[in-house]
């Protein structure tokens, strides 16, 4: 059976691009791939077909060639020319490599453009007042940067690195590799330089011939009014190098904040306890409670039972991004009960109790009948 003209197998006009070709095959490649499209008992032969027409019509002189003379080349079957193979497959490499037929199928392989380089994450721990009103820190972060000593290049300075003899400066070694339909070609980073393409004969006596270098870095870090434990801060760059020539990471920074001995925080509000005596709470009075901007007056009025809160508006935290928008401060004060009393101030306080005219007891007990009566009724 003749052979179908390698254009019309491809579904590309004579004069088409290189690009337009190679589109065309991995377009027709995805379908017709054996490991894809199981179900066509003629997927392994169409797919021959396809890659011989590739191999043939990728390859500036082929083409020439096949343009000139058509399948009756006399070169052909001469070196590696189209269906050299025993199987028809020789010259994946043509494509582009194995990794390229990899990348396709499988998402990956062959030499990767630019990675960025990898986050740090560094943990702040900052003082509650510094956390509300914001602050300035300098920090000590390990990272890995590119080597003064040499500028990056790995060689002792006054030396250059000189080009890889084993992979001769691209960096990847190739195999071939022989499948059930045909040889493919195979790139792996080259053991002997790691994949740089060059290596060093006279290595930096800083970095060891690597380019880079593990030092403690020295950040300074603007603590916005209002974070809080969780808060995360991000340096743009201030991570990790990238490994190839990419962006570097980011810094993120975790901020905890310490607890205060007097202040409680929830959210942008804040909470004090404050003890009162047992005449304060029963006549009143002015007295001082501490805030974050200092202590203020707050009045206590009489009869002031234990537990109960005052609202100091805007005595709270700053509220992060909007400084200018503050919580509240809420003093919940508690009656303290005097103890170690002599007999003179016992006397008073029983003389107190027969003013009220009733015992404690009494008040409990009035107290326990009110609430059968307000859940039980006259029953």
């Amino acid at each position: 059976m003749s052979k179908r003209d390698y254009y019309e197998v491809l579904g590309v006009a004579r004069d088409a691009s290189q690009d337009e070709i190679k589109r065309a095959y991995r377009r027709l490649a995805r379908q017709y791939h054996p490991d894809v499209n199981k179900d066509d008992p003629q997927a392994a032969e169409k797919f021959k077909e396809i890659t011989e027409a590739y191999e043939v019509l990728s390859d500036p002189e082929k083409r020439r060639r096949y343009d000139q003379f058509g399948h009756e080349d006399p070169m052909q079957g001469m070196g590696a020319g189209a269906g050299a193979g025993a199987s028809g497959f020789d010259g994946f490499g043509d494509f582009g490599s194995f990794s390229d037929i990899f990348d396709m199928f499988f998402g990956g392989g062959g030499r990767r453009g630019p990675q960025r380089g990898q986050d740090l994450e560094y943990e702040l721990e900052v003082e509650f007042e510094e956390a509300a009103f914001g602050t300035d820190k300098e920090i000590q972060v390990p990272r890995t940067e590119t080597c003064s000593h040499c500028g990056g290049s790995g060689a002792r300075p006054g030396t250059r690195p000189e080009t890889c003899p084993t992979c001769h400066g691209t960096g990847e070694q190739q195999t071939v590799v022989t499948t059930p339909f045909g040889r493919m070609i195979n790139r792996r980073v080259c053991p002997a330089c790691q994949g740089r393409g060059v290596r060093i004969p006279h290595p930096c006596p800083e970095c060891g011939g690597k380019g880079r270098r593990r030092v403690r870095r020295t950040v300074r870090i603007h603590v916005p009014p209002g974070v809080d434990t969780g808060t995360r801060l991000r340096i743009p760059g201030g991570g990790e190098l990238s490994p190839n020539g990419g962006p570097p990471g980011d810094l993120h920074i975790v901020v905890r904040v310490k607890p205060h001995e007097v202040f409680e925080r929830d959210g942008i509000h804040v909470y004090v306890d404050v003890p009162l005596t047992f005449v304060q709470a029963a006549l009143g009075d002015e007295i001082e409670v501490p805030t974050l901007d200092g202590k203020v007056k707050l009045r206590i009025p009489e009869g002031t039972q234990t537990g109960t809160s005052f609202r100091l508006r805007g005595k709270g935290i700053p509220k992060l991004g909007n400084p200018n928008q503050r919580g509240d401060e809420h003093v919940r004060v508690h009656v303290i009960t005097p103890t170690r009393l002599t007999e003179r101030q016992k006397q008073l306080l029983r003389e107190f109790g027969n003013e009220l005219g009733e015992t404690p007891h009494e008040q409990a007990r009035t107290f326990i009948e009110r609430m059968k009566s307000a859940f039980l009724g006259d029953r």
